[in-house]
């Protein structure tokens, strides 16, 4: 069983009277990597803040093994540090970057010798030693950035969103790369990220935040496959969020119609918020579906196609393999296991309906037809 090391207990955080954080109650694992996950302003970089102690909490408890650490400065954490921007030294080659913390604590060179080339092999830049770092590429800086942080052997290594200046080839390679080097030293990874595409990826628990609230807490597979609000499940992938109505246990009524799915737990006739993945929709001859809708915009993005498709006025996204043409009547099929029903929040009706981003679609369809009858009269 997984030992708890890190707690924030009733953590509140506020600037100037505004509030960043609001009352966060939150415990992470030793040699767990987990993800703060949410929008620009939402607090992840915050918490990660007071994590580190570069932030005092306004009120509430940091617990470390179970010590109160609020008052204790950053060196003096087993704890560090990786930025998007590397803050590497451009007057020492990467061997004294990496070096440099263990030079402070004055151990000896035949140790700082040993500690910096297992960092270097650990990071894939061994034969690096005397290259200077503005010669290094942004992911060979980033490598160095994280072998320099992990030399000093900290209990924690706090990441944020140290991936954001990367191009996305060498971003999803760096994925790959952070959670080998999580799971090979076997050391707390605390990351900050806006991507879902990246916690989905890399965490074992992912932790989605909205205006200074923790919205969910679970793993991955938990927090896609069974979002606890439409503000969750948006933000974690494409969804179609109905309004429903929970006429008993496992079976919903949306669209004017029934159907059958797993969920249960909701009061007789519960108003609720339908979700349905847009790679969960069966497509079938619109005469043998479960509804019937129109198709009024395609997308191609390479393994598959994203279509809209209008039904009753409430536009769905569809992503699927099988091309459908514009205007098209189609039916679709769903299983009771490709229905999730969720609570009603402060988040329903805000998601889920895709009017606008057909009409995005349409407005860059519109403006690449007119440059064409531009360089036509040409």
């Amino acid at each position: 069983m997984s030992k708890e090391l890190i707690r924030l207990a009733n953590v509140s955080m506020a600037y100037d009277g505004e509030v960043v954080l609001n009352n966060i109650n939150l415990y992470i694992n030793d040699s767990e990597f987990l993800t703060l996950l949410g929008p620009s302003g939402c607090g992840k970089t915050t918490t990660l803040r007071i994590i580190g102690g570069f932030a005092r909490p306004t009120s509430g408890d940091v617990l470390f093994d179970g010590v109160r650490i609020n008052d204790v400065p950053p060196h003096k954490r087993q704890v560090n540090t990786v930025f998007q921007r590397y803050a590497l030294f451009p007057h020492l080659d990467v061997y004294e970057n990496i070096a440099f913390g263990l030079r402070i604590r004055k151990l000896e060179e035949e140790e700082i010798a040993r500690r910096v080339g297992e960092m270097l092999r650990l990071v894939g830049m061994s034969g690096f030693e005397e290259r200077k770092v503005d010669k290094l590429s942004g992911g060979q800086m980033q490598r160095i950035a994280i072998a320099r942080a992990l030399v000093n052997q900290p209990k924690v290594l706090l990441l944020d969103e140290p991936l954001g200046a990367l191009d996305l080839r060498l971003r999803k390679d760096m994925q790959n790369e952070l959670k080998r080097i999580q799971q090979q030293m076997g050391i707390t990874f605390i990351y900050v990220t806006h991507d879902q595409e990246e916690a989905l990826t890399m965490s074992d628990t992912i932790v989605v935040m909205d205006k200074g609230e923790i919205q969910q807490i679970g793993k991955p597979e938990d927090i896609y496959n069974e979002p606890k609000n439409a503000y969750v499940a948006d933000f974690i992938g494409e969804s179609n969020i109905l309004d429903g109505i929970m006429i008993r246990d496992r079976l919903v009524e949306f669209f004017g119609r029934r159907f059958p799915c797993v969920d249960f737990g909701f009061e007789t006739n519960e108003p609720v918020d339908v979700v349905i993945r847009p790679e969960d929709v069966d497509i079938v001859p619109a005469d043998s579906g479960h509804l019937c809708g129109t198709v009024t915009n395609v997308t191609f993005k390479g393994v598959h196609y994203d279509i809209i498709v209008d039904f009753h006025g409430f536009k769905w996204l569809i992503q699927t393999t099988d091309f459908q043409p514009v205007g098209a009547q189609i039916g679709i099929r769903l299983n009771p296991e490709d229905i999730h029903i969720m609570k009603k929040s402060k988040y329903s009706g805000m998601f889920g309906d895709y009017s606008s981003y057909s009409a995005e679609y349409d407005e860059i369809g519109d403006a690449e037809m007119a440059e064409e009858l531009e360089e036509e009269q040409e």
